[in-house]
């Protein structure tokens, strides 16, 4: 894999500059891959026998508003449609996995800042079912800021959250941690105890620019707490073809990083803020839309790796 920061290119005014005879409203792509390469076939998964222990992802990107919680709540919704029961951590004090997900976090008496921080709480005080059968939800409202400052002066401090989970993972195969979108104390905790990180990458350009930061502390955080922690992969989100920076961006993505980004590519599309205010994920809310599909696609690549 070559050094994203070699890849790296100054903006200028072309790159912004829509592509010719643009559509006039966002719309759904189908068949979108990243460009350079051909689709790569990915089998339907097949049922399981059994479930656990669960493979931990932390849904990372320190820039905002990239495509972490849809991208957490839509791959866990996939993921449980080819029958993998699926734990979703919102581990964001802004709470957008849990509003996302039909919960209104300042009504919530017991969130996972409780369970981190009260020795009587237990995890099943806690966890809380979702509408999409297998999928299970430990929601967090805005308790969790204070835990960052609180977990400073704790012996093992970034350990916290695998010490939290550790108790149901053999009961999942899936969980899937939303990060805040920083490098704080908190996302240190979801990279320790992850074994593997899944990049959302917004096809623009200080994105990428980003990347390379959160690439330094996912390696020290292989180095002094994590060995086993690897790249799962990264995944293009918000990806609009009518524009020529976005395919410029995601042809620097592919450049840079190779075979971790996932063919699965996220379009620009009307339909994520709707499932967002109705609280369900896309493949409930448009099951057969193309975000619907893209997602499902993002799965099947996800139980491959």
């Amino acid at each position: 894999m070559s050094n994203p920061q070699s890849v790296l290119w100054s903006p200028t005014g072309s790159a912004t500059e829509p592509a010719p005879e643009p559509t006039p409203a966002p719309v759904e792509v189908t068949g979108e891959v990243p460009p350079g390469r051909p689709r790569r076939h990915v089998p339907v998964p097949g049922p399981l026998d059994g479930h656990g222990p669960a493979t931990v992802l932390a849904m990372c990107n320190q820039k905002g508003g990239v495509g972490k919680t849809t991208s957490t709540i839509n791959l866990g919704a996939a993921l449980a449609e080819y029958g993998r029961r699926v734990l979703l951590v919102d581990f964001d004090p802004q709470g957008a996995l849990s509003v996302g997900l039909g919960v209104q976090p300042h009504q919530l008496e017991t969130t996972i800042y409780n369970l981190i921080m009260e020795r009587n709480v237990g995890i099943d005080d806690v966890i809380r079912p979702t509408t999409v059968e297998g999928m299970d939800l430990l929601p967090s409202n805005i308790d969790l800021s204070a835990a960052e400052v609180q977990l400073v002066t704790e012996v093992g401090r970034e350990q916290t959250l695998g010490r939290t989970i550790g108790p149901v993972l053999d009961r999942y195969d899936y969980v899937l941690v939303d990060c805040q979108p920083s490098l704080g104390l908190l996302t240190v905790n979801a990279l320790a105890c992850a074994d593997g990180v899944l990049i959302p990458l917004e096809c623009e350009f200080f994105s990428l620019r980003g990347v390379a930061l959160l690439m330094d502390t996912i390696e020290k955080v292989q180095d002094r707490l994590n060995p086993k922690l690897e790249i799962t992969g990264i995944l293009a989100t918000m990806y609009d073809p009518r524009t020529l920076h976005t395919r410029e961006v995601m042809t620097r993505v592919v450049e840079a990083f190779g075979d971790l980004v996932f063919d699965a590519v996220i379009n620009r599309t009307v339909r994520f803020p709707e499932t967002t205010v109705a609280g369900e994920p896309i493949t409930r809310w448009a099951t057969r839309s193309a975000g619907a599909e893209a997602y499902r696609a993002l799965a099947r690549e996800v139980i491959a790796r």
